[in-house]
């Protein structure tokens, strides 16, 4: 019963990690796992973590210049680099957007007709059921507020966990490997295609722009000041294990699976052959995880991106010299961009989903060497951060890391 009680007393503190982790891991991050899982097995289990390590520097960096400043990581970029660089990043963030919600309905929409079955023609079952769900999540992100928001994220979460890591626990044939694959870096040949793959999955975890967003979700359980950090850290924590969790769980289901399509396509063929493998509620079980994943992405991303947007608006805006003031979530821009982001993307669902979730993994992964080289000049200043919050040796190495694997696998997409 006290054990009981202490974990619910601590779940509201592990609240913004939670909502990270859900938003971060979508239809593109399964379907990587996936790829990669069938290619090398568990052998690149590693990679999972590594990634997961990286996206927590980041995240746990754009923190502390937070905390430190009172200001978002945005608003400091306005500040310090002047609002040329935030126009361009409001350029990209739209870019950024239509692709993504581009990519979420199709996947919603396509996860959902897996489920339902109710129309003969797929295509159109992904268009009407996408549509659907994109709507519902714009009520709940715009009518029922954080705490709503906070609660439905957190079952989807819970959806997720239950269906894809259980799954993954009970096709492991070998925990030995498993270890190995955790605990010894090493790189598989596999034709060639090894190295490309074990870049993409660590790129591959934890979602790109959606970092920017938990600073907006301490900010709505008024966490402040350089006293917070440590609450931070410890639901980032729990948040990034979490997605490695649910990534090294894909690679096990994958491994040693035949894998065609691509996407939700290649998630509906794994599920096809885990209901030959485990018996049909064994499928029913992953496929509803799958929808989990990808709705607790689109619901975060349609709650939390429209505050990117009305900050940087608002800072656009202002006469200059104005300190910036906290976005709310019943203003114009914040609202009127939401809407947007769920309606307008609609339109590309017919469109082929390898190459809306392509577009949307190259425009997303062109952010993080942007985040990461912003990150070693914010918080590498004393002035500007305060020596307590100052970025230490590991975390310049860690973001410097971050730099090259994100150049890395940019050229590795161009160049395939």
């Amino acid at each position: 019963m006290r054990v009981t009680r202490r974990i619910w007393m601590l779940a509201p503190m592990l609240a913004p990690g939670v909502l990270l982790a859900a938003t971060g891991v979508g239809a593109g991050d399964l379907a990587t796992a996936g790829f990669a899982g069938s290619r090398l097995g568990v052998a690149i289990a590693w990679a999972v973590v590594l990634g997961a390590l990286v996206k927590f520097v980041l995240t746990e960096g754009l923190t502390r210049w937070q905390l430190a400043t009172g200001r978002t990581l945005l608003e400091g970029v306005g500040e310090r680099f002047g609002r040329a660089v935030l126009a361009l990043f409001l350029l990209y963030l739209v870019a950024w957007s239509f692709f993504t919600g581009g990519a979420l309905i199709s996947a919603c929409g396509a996860s959902a007709q897996s489920v339902l079955g109710w129309f003969d023609d797929p295509s159109r079952g992904k268009l009407v059921f996408g549509a659907i769900q994109s709507v519902i999540a714009l009520v709940l992100a715009l009518v029922g507020g954080f705490r709503l928001f906070e609660r439905v994220m957190s079952l989807c979460v819970g959806v997720m966990f239950l269906a894809v890591v259980v799954t993954g626990a009970r096709l492991v044939t070998d925990w030995g490997a498993l270890g190995l694959g955790l605990g010894v870096p090493r790189v598989p040949d596999a034709g060639g295609e090894g190295l490309g793959w074990t870049i993409a999955l660590m790129g591959g975890v934890g979602g790109t722009v959606t970092i920017l967003c938990y600073g907006y979700w301490i900010r709505e359980i008024g966490r402040e000041g350089p006293g917070a950090l440590r609450a931070c850290r410890l639901d980032l924590g729990v948040g990034y294990a979490m997605t490695a969790l649910f990534g090294v769980a894909m690679l096990v289901i994958a491994s040693g699976l035949e894998t065609t399509g691509s996407g939700v396509g290649l998630i509906l063929g794994l599920a096809d052959q885990l209901g030959s493998t485990l018996g049909p509620g064994a499928r029913w079980l992953f496929l509803i995880g799958v929808w989990a994943a990808v709705f607790s992405s689109m619901l975060g991303v349609w709650q939390a991106v429209p505050y990117l947007f009305a900050d940087v608006l608002g800072m656009l805006a202002r006469p200059a010299g104005r300190a910036p003031t906290p976005v709310s979530t019943r203003t114009l821009p914040y609202r009127g961009f939401a809407i947007a982001l769920a309606l307008v993307p609609i339109a590309s669902v017919g469109a082929s989903f390898e190459t809306v979730q392509k577009a949307y993994a190259i425009v997303g992964a062109c952010f993080l060497p942007m985040l990461a080289l912003a990150l070693l000049l914010m918080n590498g200043r004393t002035p500007w951060v305060g020596k307590s919050m100052r970025n230490r040796w590991w975390t310049v190495l860690f973001l410097v890391a971050a730099l090259a694997l994100s150049g890395i696998a940019g050229w590795a997409g161009l160049t395939r």
